[in-house]
């Protein structure tokens, strides 16, 4: 069957233009032509079909990170994010000796511009092309088993897949949208050779750390800039000391008009994930036991590297993003908690779903069908709560480094006993060099004695678990059900060879055979647990393939309800690209609090305490202090701004997004959203959901006064000559 390029016309029932306001949306960027009047009623000076236009400009300069996203801001492929989206590369890069995490890092040329890593990429969309047709005919074709739903999707998309990596240097990826009413394939060129080029000190990058983590005011400098590298002849290219600059068709300019309360700004980028369609029974489960329980195991986690760390600089280092990710999200966690209580989200999504289920029934068939999708999933979420203990900590436990590890490279050569086209997604020969990259990183990321550590945590909880959830193939490799039992397979475990990158590396080019005759305790626990892993990983398949029937079909009938009431409907987050609008403004989090929307230079120094997080560095201070402004001040603030709120729908995945104006000029970076608003994941509040980004300005200002880089200045055409 043949694809259809995706069109505006094809979207134009998502939208319902009369009912869409600044703010709520994340919008697929072919809907925005549909949704002009808000656009340009918001501010917005540019046509909404140039910004449907994602190869023109702006849009063109947008990339993504793989989970976060960036920008080129030169014509040398200078591309800027923010700070702790190049942590993984900055930590990578450090240790404990020469610390780039603390110090900065500033390159004074491109030769001394340094690899962020072998799995870091900077992917280029090239084309989006609808394929909803052929991924329901492909599921429609496997009829009423389940698993053969699923397994007929992951087949059509590695077909596609496939075809559209035939052409060298592209990946690609398929999109599921709206539960599964529509697929979507983005191409994108996969640039494999990223180098780190400046990164402020963490005082700066990181001023406030995990304290000041969701809130306001905010005081950050979360940025950063990569540069990417291609090949000679300009294709991509794993990373070469003589590889030369991307040259991008697209990159932005820098604001040439100050940024003020009230004005138009956008963001586009890459969010991850909302579930603002999700069940009201789903939401409950993560309100009552999901999100409690990972906040509570993260924040233990955190207390044993934090002491850890304490005696080990190295494992300080090591652990360092490990720790960043942990902190932000039972930090997230815990404030949707908190906002989930304080607009009882609760309430609201009962009477919604309520209220959709009773119109429904004066649905006819239509009606009929998606209540009993409704009820059908309802069923899959109580099969799901019933092993949720036992599937948190296997994942976790074998998540952790060598059994990780060692779990891979076992499924790998299993995985390989089959023609590429049939192996599991991740064990391809398209993701090989990423696991390789993973195994060739590990030993920057990992110390034994903390390992360990982590191991004796998931075992200790997985012997928690009630009876009925425990796995009788790690009941049999843990040989007891005690304390002993326990530092028995840690000892075991200790003994493992997979701690040498040459060994990993080694054990990547094994076949099954060798594996199944290893005397290597990590590799023996993998090859013990697989068959259980394998079978657990079907009953997955299984009922992700009852989701294909039911979720679209519930979905569709819940956006059928809000346009039949005038509301406007937009995909939940999906990592796809997606543009959201609005403006600069404050809000008033609580009664006789009102907050402003800009910080300024002046607030970073009245946060200083000289002891981390709060340890500004004395460039900076110093600076403050001589009102050394460096011609970026803006009269209306009589300073410097540092970071800024707007109205705007974002969430993680977002970082680092570009924050443009009403020319699509750069006037910033989203970075984080306000601790009232983390809760929209789930309820979008428009009196509290705020976006927090640091000021273009800001990151000038330190470029210029605190940690110089004049040459990158330059290249963004606003330095001195």
């Amino acid at each position: 069957m043949r694809m259809r390029l995706l069109s505006v016309s094809v979207l134009a029932v998502l939208a319902a233009a009369p009912a869409v306001h600044a703010g709520e949306g994340m919008w697929v960027p072919q809907q925005l032509p549909e949704i002009a009047g808000p656009l340009e009623a918001a501010g917005l000076k540019l046509s909404p079909q140039q910004l449907a236009d994602l190869t023109g400009d702006p849009m063109g300069a947008v990339v993504a990170l793989g989970g976060c996203t960036a920008s080129f801001v030169s014509p040398q492929g200078l591309v800027v994010t923010n700070h702790h989206c190049a942590y993984g590369a900055i930590q990578l890069n450090s240790t404990a000796q020469k610390n780039l995490i603390q110090d900065g890092f500033n390159a004074p040329t491109r030769a001394a511009e340094v690899s962020a890593g072998p799995n870091a990429r900077v992917f280029v969309l090239d084309q989006i092309t609808d394929v909803t047709d052929q991924a329901r005919a492909a599921i429609a074709a496997a009829g009423d088993d389940a698993l053969a739903r699923t397994r007929a999707l992951e087949d059509f998309e590695k077909a596609l897949v496939a075809d559209c990596e035939a052409e060298a240097g592209f990946r690609c990826r398929l999109y599921s949208f709206a539960g599964g009413n529509t697929y979507r394939l983005f191409k994108n060129l996969e640039i494999r050779d990223v180098r780190l080029a400046y990164a402020p000190p963490g005082s700066v990058g990181k001023y406030g750390g995990d304290i000041d983590n969701w809130m306001w005011p905010r005081h950050t400098g979360d940025f950063a800039f990569y540069r990417a590298y291609v090949g000679k002849d300009g294709k991509p290219a794993a990373y070469a000391a003589d590889n030369v600059p991307y040259a991008p068709k697209r990159w932005l300019k820098l604001a040439d008009q100050p940024l003020g309360e009230g004005d138009f700004v956008m963001v586009a980028g890459y969010p991850g994930s909302t579930n603002r369609y999700a069940l009201a029974a789903e939401f409950d489960h993560t309100a009552q036991v999901v999100y409690p329980s990972i906040a509570s195991h993260y924040r233990n986690l955190i207390a044993l590297v934090e002491t850890a760390g304490e005696a080990d600089p190295d494992i300080a280092v090591k652990y360092a993003s490990n720790m960043a990710g942990w902190n932000n999200t039972s930090k997230n966690y815990t404030g949707q908690l908190e906002g989930f209580k304080r607009i009882d989200a609760a309430g609201q999504k009962h009477a919604e779903e309520a209220a959709v289920l009773a119109w429904l029934k004066g649905q006819g068939k239509h009606g009929a069908d998606a209540i009993a999708a409704h009820a059908r999933l309802l069923e899959l979420l109580e099969q799901n709560k019933a092993t949720r203990e036992r599937d948190l900590a296997l994942a976790m436990f074998n998540n952790t480094a060598m059994l990780n590890a060692a779990t891979r490279l076992y499924r790998l050569s299993i995985e390989r006993e089959r023609p590429d086209a049939e192996r599991e997604s991740g064990y391809q020969e398209r993701d090989l060099p990423a696991l390789e990259g993973a195994m060739k990183q590990l030993e920057r990321r990992y110390v034994p004695a903390m390992d360990r550590q982590l191991q004796a945590y998931w075992l200790n909880a997985y012997l928690e678990l009630p009876a009925g959830q425990r796995v009788p193939a790690v009941d049999a490799w843990l040989g007891g059900n005690d304390a002993a039992a326990v530092q028995r397979a840690l000892d075991r475990l200790a003994d493992t060879g997979l701690g040498d990158t040459a060994a990993r590396l080694k054990w990547m080019q094994a076949d099954r055979a060798a594996f199944e005759a290893s005397d290597d305790p990590a590799i023996q626990y993998a090859v013990a647990v697989m068959p259980t892993l394998l079978e657990l990983e079907r009953e997955r398949k299984t009922r992700a393939g009852h989701n294909l029937a039911a979720r679209p079909v519930y979905l569709q009938a819940l956006a059928d309800y809000k346009k039949s009431h005038g509301r406007f409907v937009y995909p939940d987050a999906n990592l796809s690209l997606r543009i959201t609008f609005g403006n600069v403004t404050g809000y008033v989090p609580r009664d006789g609090v009102a907050y402003t929307p800009f910080t300024t230079l002046e607030g970073v120094v009245a946060k200083d305490t000289g002891e981390d997080p709060f340890d500004s560095p004395k460039a900076l201070l110093q600076a403050v202090a001589a009102k050394r402004h460096g011609g970026l001040e803006d009269p209306r603030l009589g300073s410097v701004p540092v970071n800024f709120l707007a109205d705007l729908d974002i969430t993680g995945g977002n970082s680092g997004s570009p924050v443009l104006d009403a020319h699509g000029r750069l006037v910033g970076l989203a970075f984080d959203g306000n601790w009232e608003s983390v809760s929209s994941n789930w309820v979008f509040d428009p009196a509290m959901t705020r976006m927090i980004s640091v000021d273009q300005r800001y990151m000038r200002w330190i470029m210029q006064e605190v940690y110089p880089a004049p040459q990158l200045l330059r290249e963004m055409g606003v330095g001195a000559p």
